[in-house]
């Protein structure tokens, strides 16, 4: 019987073999790649939320063009939405740090949430309270997510029933 060379048992399977040691520095530096990867992407996303908010809190040039520009959005959004039989659509989506008491106030349905509002989400409001209200619209918003249990993004639901 001969002994298998310290190169043949290193072998197995045609595949070089790993010490259990080695394959759970292996699992572990993967993890860590992971985790790395997963932190860069989250860097990018908190990154990406930065801009959107900075670019929300600037106000846009209320013209009679961007009016009629927006409700003619909203009618082609509205009709498609009540010929799918629904009874509300999503018009805005927003992160809470828009809201000066970081959504708060909508949270916990408070009547005075829209005075928490900034920027372009306290423009969508007040061209509902101005375009839409006396058309019989109403405008709910909620948080409609939570990242790490704090309030994320507002929505503004349109309704018309």
């Amino acid at each position: 019987m001969s002994t298998a060379s310290p190169i043949q048992a290193s072998k197995l399977a045609d595949e070089s073999f790993m010490s259990a040691d080695d394959l759970r520095s292996y699992m572990a530096e993967l993890d860590m790649a992971k985790a790395s990867k997963l932190l860069g992407a989250m860097d990018r996303a908190e990154e990406a939320r930065k801009k959107l908010v900075a670019t929300l809190q600037e106000e846009i040039a209320v013209t009679p063009e961007k009016i009629a520009e927006i409700k003619h959005s909203l009618a082609t959004k509205t009709r498609a939405a009540a010929e799918r039989g629904e009874k509300e659509v999503l018009v805005m989506r927003f992160p809470s740090a828009l809201c000066s008491d970081r959504g708060r106030a909508i949270n916990n349905a408070e009547a005075d949430w829209p005075t928490t509002l900034t920027g372009r989400p306290r423009q969508a409001y007040e061209f509902w309270q101005e375009h839409l209200r006396p058309a019989k619209y109403k405008l709910r918003a909620m948080i409609i997510d939570w990242p790490g249990g704090m309030p994320g993004d507002v929505a503004f639901f349109l309704s018309w029933s």
